[in-house]
């Protein structure tokens, strides 16, 4: 009965499926149990027991799972125990699967497939695209199996985890298994538990190879042993963590690693590996760029192993943490080890500076005197390392440990030292050097001593106690540091020796530095004929520096290079504020030593004031100026001048005119020298005039702080000790005030850091002024030795030939182009030269100076990577076309230049002049360029006033230049056309249009199409194209002003025809301004019959010049009437008229001749900025035309001269119509204001009797003569009477 009811039970669950009275997510079967049946688990989940004699119901039950019902919808899992598959069943389970869609999870456990069965199985695994996970455990399933899965998980796409437990797949398994993986990107968890750790090798090289971010647990419990990890790869926190591998395998690994990108921690603690290994992880280190951590400790490494590792740091660019710990290696594996982390010359890169903690260390790693040396040497030039760990070293003594401290005080990079277990960590002189190295080292934040003997007897508890002092912020005191220390007299004074080339500047210095150093002048003056031929031969360049000692003071004589192209060091070298310094400006009374050509009086004087101006405007720029400049003039070759030269008296006058001239700017010694510069004795009186303005000016100048003097020995100790370097990097600077200067040290990580470093800067430009450094705080590095820089450095940069070695055309240069041109420049000049230079500087370096010297300028300051503009390559090669002309520098200069200057100096007019083109082409001097020029308003203003037709030929002549007779230029004549830039060619232009649009505007002539349109839209263009107004921006507009170009040289192709147009409008307005002219003689002529002139005007008498007045006031005296000749087409000022006087002005007056002159001054202004002969004479007496004239035109009229300019033609026309309407409502008016004008003429003349014939030709000198063509009446000049008498009849009153 039991089993009968049994037997119901399965039957009622079959039922029960049947009907769908179940809601299951869980079922769960157990076969070969010893009493079938089923019960409910929970409310969701059901196991199912069968017996071995009801087997035949795991089929049925199965079967009837199969059709897809409502009930079953909801099932999730299956589970099967103890399962032995037939080939039907697995076919019923398939049949399950592929019905119901919801099953997502498959467990096999202790079950038994056949071949077969895997074979369907696999099947069903290809075809479904359900089911997450499978789960084999103890199920035997073997090579076969996971051949089988293989196959099926390269299909299937919907799989996420696969485990196989307590089986042993094999080799060939766990290789099909990945091949599966390197094609399945699905599958998340992978968990193998194999009898052999083998099978871990290839299923993690796939992942790894292919970057899959596959979970990865392989177990292994091999020969009995308990069952161990062997692999662990986690993609959440991208670890990898191998417990257990062979060699071969981990060599696989390591192959795996090098391209892969998923796994930054990298950790094989524990497993033994040999140098092949090593060697394959070189590669890993080299092309891998995800490893961040490695962990390599206590693997049995040896030297071989190291060497391997420490060549893949020197490429790789992203491991940050390596723990080499507990290794078998040695002193010369370690040397190996941090050669990469180490610099040997202050100009080599560091090779490796991503690495910031490295591990080593331990009873078997014997550190040895090489490896130690190597330690010290890391430390004392690595950058980057932020934590160092040597733990349970036994090889170490305690000195070696205290000069691994003493190192650490240059170290501002390390922040953590771990000396776990080291027995060499003991000692009183040990714990000293600590606390020092914390005094003077605040940036280490912790010291790990545990396990050490120093700990173990509780002394490092102080060392503890100081690291939490650095920690913490020390007190700000009240006052700046500086403000507090005590000052002192300087003891360097420099001594400028300005001049131009061949002056005898070097030879002069010689002599003097031969007074300093030896009293026997006979000798020196034996070695005077030796000298002679060697001056004539040798010229000095560059500039050269000389110091000697004056008993406890240092004078220095600076040679400033008098070469051209020199000269933009000079304002580089010129002594900043509170500087011991003055000035000696030499010049020579001979062109050249070589021949007996003297200068002329004007040459001398024109060189001694190019260097007083040049010392003025450079003390000017002083933020204080605490001493005027002390000057002196030197003139040498005084041996070869006849003592009675006309010349040298004159000299000495110019000299004097000088001296008041520049009085209240420079302090000029009384006293000129004259020397000899190759005789010690002629120079005696102005060494001892070197002597005691050194003292004198020591004495006057500001104090410096005693911290400068003290700093000078230091670097000159810093030099001694390495090797007498030239240069210092900004970096050494810093860590020597860290070690050495106490009051620029930084005390605790916290300090204002940024404080102290303006201190340092401040000292380190203190020592630029007194001349013992040069240093830029834009430039990172000081220079020591300044005779070295000048003539080594600076005299190549100047010379740079780049255009020769640049392929670039357009100006630009890329960094690394410009770098590799300056290697092989500087190391091309003289052999050994240019290595010297790279010693100590490197190529970016010298860029910075060649930016601070503006010999090349950024494209974009904020892109370290922009282009350089070089303005010497420029230049264009012959046979090509010219890219850069004058008018786009002119247009550049403009446009950036000028505003930046305007806005720096504040208050300065520039004043724009255009040079002769053979002086600049022949290089004329400066004192034969002085007449040379012509303003550029002066030019234009003269092509405004020639008529359009000769403005494309206008030319200028330049006079021709003199020089005792023999000449110097030519006379001769240039195109306007060509002096002027395109820019200012249209300029003159388009004002021409805009004064023949406002004529045509007032005579009411109809425009034609705006012919400067296009003139607008190119202005326009140019206000769009702006670039800010900086020093910063001059590279940046260079882009800018190229791409214009092109359509600029398009333009000016057509200005021939533009001219042309312009020609035949100006032809019409003409034409029509002179019918109003004439319409204005002859209105009215009934008025006295025409007795008297209509066209007068008023002239006011200033300062003995006249002056055209161009309106009347009540009140106003002191004014003549003059008139004009009305001769036809032809009127004009008439020359030496003597006029009439007018007393005074009163309201009657105003009210008739305001109308008058208001008109009448419109065109006059018109026909004088058209340069028509209306008005000719007339100029003359209108000094600002524009200013005067502004009040006149009414507002109608000036709007439409506005409205031409801005809205083109179109609007020009429509504003025209507007001004024409309003000009003929008031056309009544007009005619009223002439007779009320004409009349009072009229009158004014009655009353002063000047009414007759006779009178107005004394006055005016004017002739009444009538026409004979048409029969008007005119009064015309006496050159008219006679030209055009065959036109005209007198008419006498």
């Amino acid at each position: 009965m039991a089993s009968n009811q049994k037997l119901r039970d399965l039957e009622w669950l079959l039922q029960a499926f049947e009907t769908e009275s179940l809601n299951l997510h869980n079922i769960s079967f157990y076969l070969s149990q010893p009493v079938s049946g089923c019960y409910q688990e929970t409310e969701n989940s059901m196991a199912i027991n069968i017996s071995s004699d009801c087997l035949e119901y795991f089929s049925l039950i199965l079967i009837v799972l199969g059709p897809a019902k409502t009930s079953l919808l909801s099932l999730r899992n299956l589970e099967f125990h103890c399962v032995e598959w037939e080939l039907e069943q697995v076919q019923n389970l398939g049949e399950l699967l592929d019905s119901n869609l919801n099953i997502k999870q498959l467990v096999f456990m202790r079950n038994r497939f056949s071949e077969d069965c895997l074979s369907e199985f696999s099947d069903i695994l290809k075809r479904n695209g359900a089911i997450k996970e499978v789960m084999f455990c103890e199920s035997h399933i073997g090579t076969v199996g996971a051949i089988f899965l293989a196959s099926a998980l390269k299909v299937n796409e919907s799989l996420e985890e696969l485990q196989i437990w307590e089986d042993s797949i094999g080799s060939r398994g766990a290789e099909e298994l990945s091949k599966m993986i390197e094609a399945n990107s699905m599958l998340k968890l992978l968990t193998i538990f194999d009898s052999s750790s083998i099978t871990a090798t290839p299923l993690i090289s796939a992942v790894l190879a292919r970057n899959r971010g596959m979970e990865v647990h392989v177990w292994s419990g091999e020969s009995g042993d308990k069952s161990s990890k062997v692999v662990e790869f986690t993609p959440q926190n991208t670890t990898l963590r191998i417990y257990k591998i062979d060699v071969s395998g981990a060599c696989r690994v390591a192959c795996a690693l090098g391209m892969n990108s998923t796994v930054s921690s990298f950790d094989m603690t524990g497993v033994r590996l040999k140098s092949r290994w090593a060697k394959e992880f070189r590669w890993v280190l080299e092309q891998n760029r995800s490893l961040k951590e490695v962990t390599l400790s206590k693997t049995c490494l040896k030297d071989k192993g190291i060497v391997y590792v420490a060549a893949g740091l020197f490429k790789n660019r992203h491991l940050e943490r390596l723990h080499l710990d507990g290794n078998w290696f040695s002193g010369v594996g370690l040397e190996h080890l941090l050669c990469p982390l180490s610099r040997f010359s202050a100009l080599q890169c560091q090779a490796n500076i991503t690495l910031r903690s490295v591990t080593f260390g331990g009873s078997r790693t014997k550190i040895g005197r090489s490896g130690f040396a190597a330690i010290l040497h890391m430390l004392s030039t690595n950058e980057t390392l932020t934590r160092l760990a040597i733990v349970d070293d036994q090889s170490m003594r305690p000195d070696d440990f205290f000069r691994i401290f003493k190192s650490l005080e240059k170290n501002a990079s390390l922040r953590c030292l771990s000396l776990q277990g080291c027995k060499g960590v003991r000692g009183e002189r040990l714990l000293q050097a600590i606390m020092e190295t914390l005094q003077i080292n605040p940036w280490i934040e912790d010291i790990d001593l545990a396990r050490t003997p120093l700990h173990n007897t509780g002394k490092a508890d102080a060392i503890y106690h100081r690291l939490g002092q650095n920690g913490k912020p020390e007190p700000e005191p009240e006052n700046d540091l500086l403000k507090d220390m005590p000052l002192t007299e300087p003891k360097c004074c420099r001594v400028f020796f300005c001049g131009q080339e061949y002056a005898g500047k070097a030879t002069l210095c010689n002599s003097i530095s031969q007074n300093f150093s030896s009293p026997k002048l006979p000798y020196i003056e034996q070695v005077r004929t030796l000298v002679n031929p060697v001056e004539q031969a040798v010229r000095t360049v560059g500039m050269k520096i000389k110091t000697f000692k004056d008993e406890d003071t240092k004078i220095s004589i600076w040679n400033l290079a008098g070469q051209h192209e020199f000269y933009s060091l000079h304002d580089l070298m010129f002594p900043g504020h509170g500087s011991a310094s003055f000035f000696l400006i030499i010049s020579s009374l001979f062109r050249k030593p070589s021949n007996r050509e003297p200068k002329t009086p004007m040459e001398i004087e024109e060189d001694l004031q190019y260097w007083l101006r040049f010392i003025v405007s450079n003390s000017k720029r002083a933020v204080q100026q605490c001493m005027l400049p002390n000057v002196a003039v030197v003139l040498t070759h005084y041996d070869k001048v006849n003592q009675t030269s006309q010349n040298l008296e004159a000299t000495v006058n110019s000299i004097q005119k000088l001296r008041d001239k520049f009085n209240g700017y420079v302090d000029f010694y009384p006293t000129v020298f004259t020397v000899d510069a190759r005789s010690s004795a002629s120079v005696s009186k102005l060494t001892h005039h070197i002597r005691k303005t050194s003292k004198t000016v020591l004495q006057r100048v500001p104090r410096v702080y005693q911290l400068c003097n003290d700093l000078i020995q230091i670097l000159s100790d810093w030099r001694s000790e390495n090797y007498n370097k030239p240069a210092m990097k900004w970096k050494e600077f810093a860590e020597l005030c860290q070690v050495k200067v106490p009051p620029l040290r930084i005390r605790s990580r916290r300090d204002n850091k940024e404080k102290i470093e303006t201190r340092r800067r401040a000292v380190a430009t203190c020592l630029h002024h007194i001349g013992e450094v040069i240093y830029f705080d834009e430039l990172g590095f000081l220079i020591l030795d300044c005779e070295w820089f000048c003539g080594e450095v600076l005299s190549q940069l100047i010379k740079l030939e780049v255009r020769r070695q640049s392929s670039a055309e357009n100006g630009f240069i890329s960094r690394k182009e410009l770098e590799k041109i300056l290697r092989a420049s500087l190391q091309s000049q003289i052999p050994g030269m240019g290595s010297k230079v790279f010693e100590n500087l490197e190529a970016n370096d010298l860029i910075k100076m060649m930016m601070k010297l503006e010999l090349c300028y950024e494209q974009d300051p904020s892109d370290p990577n922009s282009l350089l503009l070089i303005p010497s390559i420029l230049e264009e090669g012959r046979g090509k076309p010219q890219k850069w002309q004058l008018g786009e520098t002119l247009r550049l200069i403009h446009q950036l230049i000028v505003p930046a200057i305007q806005s720096l100096c504040h208050g300065v007019t520039l004043i724009e002049n255009i040079m002769r083109p053979e002086c600049v082409q022949n290089l004329v001097p400066p004192r034969y360029r002085k007449a040379q020029y012509v303003p550029l308003q002066q030019l234009k203003q003269a092509l405004l006033s020639v008529p359009a037709e000769t403005m494309y030929d206008y030319q200028h002549t330049w006079d021709s230049v003199s020089d005792s007779g023999k000449l110097v230029l030519r006379a001769g004549f240039d195109l306007a056309r060509d002096l002027l830039s395109d820019d200012d060619f249209r300029e003159v232009l388009h004002r021409r249009y805009h004064d023949l649009y406002n004529l045509a505007v007032e005579l009411q002539v109809p425009p034609e199409n705006n012919p400067d349109e296009e003139e607008n839209s190119l202005s326009n263009a140019v206000e769009s194209g702006k670039v800010d107004p900086s020093f910063s921006g001059i590279a940046k507009g260079v882009e800018t002003v190229l791409q214009r170009l092109k359509i600029i040289e398009q333009e000016i192709r057509d200005l021939k025809q533009e001219i042309q147009g312009m020609r035949y409008y100006e032809h019409r307005l003409l034409i029509e301004l002179h019918r109003k002219v004439n319409y204005l003689v002859n209105f009215n002529v009934h008025v006295e019959g025409r007795k008297v002139p209509n066209m007068f005007y008023f002239v006011q008498t200033e300062n003995y010049s006249r002056r055209l007045v161009t309106t009347v006031i009540s009140g106003m005296t002191a004014l003549r009437l003059h008139m004009l000749c009305e001769f036809r087409r032809e009127m004009h000022v008439v020359e030496d008229q003597v006029g009439c006087e007018v007393m005074h002005v009163d309201n009657t007056v105003v009210k008739c001749l305001a109308p008058y002159m208001t008109k009448f001054m419109k065109l006059v202004t018109f026909a004088l900025k058209i340069g028509a002969h209306l008005a000719a004479g007339m100029g003359n007496l209108i000094p600002d035309l524009s200013r005067e004239v502004a009040h006149l035109a009414d507002s109608s009229v000036m709007y439409g001269a506005a409205g031409a300019v801005a809205a083109g033609a179109a609007g020009s026309a429509a504003m025209g119509r507007i001004n024409g309407i309003r000009n003929q409502n008031r056309r009544g008016d007009i005619q009223q204001d002439l007779r009320s004008a004409q009349q009072w003429v009229v009158d004014f003349l009655r009353d002063r009797r000047c009414s007759t014939g006779k009178d107005i030709a004394d006055k005016f000198g004017l002739w009444r003569v009538r026409y004979r063509d048409d029969g008007h009446i005119a009064w015309i000049c006496r050159r008219h009477m006679i030209v055009r008498a065959n036109e005209i009849i007198e008419v006498p009153i």
